[in-house]
């Protein structure tokens, strides 16, 4: 029997969560090789902690770009979130910078040369998904729990709310009734504030951004709303907590509803297949929900380094397909080209895009004028019909 009646819940993390912090740095650090030289190669990833920031990687681009200029990098994404505290501040934090050129054993299977095409940055499995929950196309506890992050966010950065601080977490637990999501059943906020907040103020403060999210008569009951349940959180991001790039995945994607194939994103450039067939993968699983093929759909691809071609791609439509999961695995391949040169060039990768998506998710979001979140259109839809 189908399990229709349950409870799902999703967390998320602010921009100024210790692990997105570190997400950001190392993403800017991509735009910046990638700004200079769109066919950079770069894996960096950053560690965080009282006022210490470490940079370490490997990168294959202009030698214009500095040791100096990386580090200036990190400051701005400290100044930019909002850091100013004794434990941590974008001007006294030190940076330690261990950044060196790629290998090249990677570069040989990598690039193209000869009659070989660019080969995949890692091997690895990869997946993309997409349902009806929400108008993103996304599952609805993840969609909510990034949301109200975002507008807490908002509302520090314009000025409106002083008395919070960057870091933030928030879960959402949604009732689902004959599958589908229905009403909050439960509302975790977690928010670093001014220490002259009492827990009750800022339960209030937090309180709006929830019930302006959520659709209306979603709200929780008032016993299962928990705003910083501790009773204090006035310590935080690396000062109260060590960071580290790429500890986020289920946050970056789905919130848990779909598999993950384990690679984080950011620090990496669109060679690496843990990022670019993703961002492909969620293309098409979108692409074919939006052409009503399905409600839900699950893609997966795999690849092995150095090669061009992927080895599988699978896809589920989870009992809601209108046609078959044959039909479309097919009809997938005659609409998009899966190599990695074939995702980098029909979404245009190689542009400095990638600060942006470190935080409130990678997917979801709304395709944007300069080439941003690409993997978000729908401009596959008639092809699909006609393939199948």
């Amino acid at each position: 029997m189908t399990h229709n009646s349950f409870l799902f819940s999703s967390e998320s993390v602010s921009e100024g969560h210790p692990d997105k912090l570190c997400d950001r740095i190392s993403d800017a650090i991509v735009d910046t090789f990638l700004t200079a030289e769109p066919e950079a190669r770069v894996a960096v990833e950053t560690l965080t902690t009282t006022n210490r920031i470490v940079l370490a990687g490997e990168v294959r681009g202009p030698a214009s770009i500095s040791h100096n200029d990386i580090e200036e990098v990190a400051r701005s994404c400290v100044r930019d979130i909002g850091y100013e505290q004794d434990g941590f501040h974008w001007k006294n934090a030190k940076v330690d910078i261990y950044v060196h050129a790629q290998s090249a054993d990677i570069a040989l299977g990598v690039d193209a040369r000869g009659n070989k095409d660019e080969g995949a940055g890692d091997q690895g499995i990869m997946f993309g998904y997409a349902c009806r929950e929400t108008d993103v196309l996304m599952p609805a506890p993840i969609h909510y729990a990034h949301s109200i992050l975002h507008s807490l966010a908002e509302a520090r950065h314009s000025g409106v709310e002083l008395g919070l601080g960057p870091d933030s977490k928030s879960q959402v637990t949604l009732l689902y009734e004959d599958g589908k999501p229905v009403r909050a059943t439960s509302i975790v906020v977690s928010t670093q504030h001014n220490g002259d907040l009492e827990q009750d103020d800022v339960r209030e403060i937090v309180r709006p951004h929830v019930v302006n999210v959520l659709p209306d008569g979603w709200m929780c009951d008032e016993t299962e709303f928990y705003v910083n349940p501790t009773g204090r959180f006035v310590i935080g991001g690396p000062d109260g907590d060590c960071g580290l790039t790429g500890r986020k995945i289920i946050v970056d994607t789905y919130g848990g509803a779909a598999p993950h194939g384990g690679g984080a994103f950011s620090g990496k450039d669109p060679s690496k297949v843990d990022r670019s067939a993703a961002y492909a993968a969620r293309y098409l699983a979108k692409n074919v929900v939006a052409a009503e093929l399905a409600d839900r759909c699950t893609i997966q691809v795999a690849y092995a380094i150095g090669v061009s071609k992927p080895l599988s791609l699978y896809v589920n439509l989870h009992d809601t397909g209108k046609v078959s999961e044959a039909q479309l695995e097919k009809a997938l391949t005659e609409v998009m080209d899966l190599s990695p040169r074939g995702i980098r060039e029909q979404l245009s990768l190689s542009r400095p895009i990638y600060a942006r998506t470190a935080a409130y998710g990678h997917f979801g979001r709304a395709p944007e004028p300069d080439g941003g979140f690409s993997w978000e259109r729908t401009d596959l839809v008639d092809a699909l019909k006609a393939a199948v």
